[in-house]
């Protein structure tokens, strides 16, 4: 598999960091970011785990009867970062 640079997986991370701003303020699974940028889950997730190490994205670890997800993960832009998306637009 060739190698992806960094100038590209930059440009991926802010794809979906758009799509979670255009569908904030719900939180989406793993596998619905990939699907709307057309990536691999697995490389997607990668992507998300460093946008949360930055503090851009916000893991949601609950559903909506406050059980654990087990398997799953749903994400979120952070509000700080939304806020500053909200006043570029």
């Amino acid at each position: 598999m060739s190698k992806i640079s960094e100038e590209k997986i930059t440009k991926i991370k802010e794809e979906i960091l758009s799509v979670l701003y255009e569908k904030s303020p719900k939180a989406l699974f793993t596998k619905n970011i990939a699907d709307l940028v057309i990536r691999d889950i697995t490389f997607t997730q990668k992507l998300l785990l460093e946008l949360e190490k930055k503090n851009l994205v916000s893991q949601v670890s609950k559903n909506s009867k406050g059980q654990d997800y087990l398997a799953r993960k749903r994400w979120k832009l952070n509000p700080k970062v939304y806020s500053t998306y909200q006043k570029l637009v």
